[in-house]
């Protein structure tokens, strides 16, 4: 049967991978984790780009990290996230993991912070740390 792309186990098999694997360079741990690592060019070794709670965070630091690897061709994520600074210039492994860790942890903090704001209950448990005291309601009256 040429002509024929996939049988239908194929098909099935191929979805329940992009569901696992929603985005490049990335996968979800057993406990809910997303991580992110990158190999790196011409070498058998990996650089860890982190662990996140989101598979957004965890592909923003992949696209970070592969951005500084590959250059402007590199096949990103989100290729409209990535700011190209003053040159790309030959960096270390840790260096581009202190990048991509950067980029996903920020990324991490405001997708955890919007599933919150989403969440009124679980927002006012938490208090305005950057509200002054009501005097009404001290203890030391």
């Amino acid at each position: 049967m040429e002509g024929e792309c996939c049988s239908s186990t194929e098909k099935r098999k191929q979805r329940q991978h992009h569901q696992e694997k929603p985005y490049r360079g990335i996968r979800m741990r057993k406990w809910g984790k997303w991580v992110a690592e990158i190999r790196e060019p011409n070498k058998r070794s990996r650089i860890w780009l982190g662990s996140y709670s989101s598979p957004v965070a965890a592909a923003r630091a992949y696209d970070t990290a592969v951005f500084y690897l590959r250059g402007p061709s590199a096949r990103l994520n989100f290729p409209e996230y990535i700011v190209e600074e003053d040159g790309l210039h030959d960096m270390s492994a840790a260096s581009i993991r202190k990048k991509a860790t950067e980029v996903g942890a920020r990324v991490d903090a405001l997708e955890s912070a919007g599933s919150s704001e989403s969440n009124p209950t679980r927002l006012s448990v938490k208090p305005d740390l950057n509200e002054y005291p009501n005097p009404e309601n001290s203890d030391d009256e």
